[in-house]
């Protein structure tokens, strides 16, 4: 009867009779939610270390990946400026080919010439020794 009036007023007894406000189930179920929540914490912070490390290795990742693509870059431009290099060495060559061709086209014109000339004085030659 005193336990009802107790009740009655919201006061309780715990299993080591002990005065309690609250009512002895609902300190339990308190208890194991405080419990519950203590494994829920536990395991968002576990996941959340899981998630960091993730990060860091997709960040890792994206760097080494951003490393290559420039190295990549690089290597474009380096090709494409040897291929203008190639480009302006032919062109180079391609007009002293040119050059080339044009001069012995002057010293060929010149020995023809030079051949008639002498064919010329071989000739005077012959007529004056037999003019004699």
């Amino acid at each position: 009867m005193a336990q009802a009036a107790l009740g009655a007023a919201g006061l309780h007894f715990d299993e080591l009779n002990k005065l309690r406000v609250l009512d002895p189930a609902v300190a339990q179920q308190t208890a194991q939610l405080r419990e519950e929540c203590r494994a829920f914490l536990d395991k968002i912070v576990e996941f959340q270390k899981i998630v960091g490390s993730l990060i860091e290795l997709v960040d890792q990742l994206a760097k080494a990946a951003e490393s290559e693509k420039m190295k990549a870059i690089g290597a474009r431009n380096l090709l494409k400026s040897i291929a203008k290099q190639r480009e302006a060495q032919e062109q180079q060559l391609q007009a002293l080919i040119a050059e080339k061709k044009m001069q012995l086209e002057r010293y060929r014109i010149e020995y023809e010439t030079l051949c008639k000339i002498e064919a010329d004085q071989n000739e005077f030659i012959d007529q004056f020794i037999f003019q004699k």
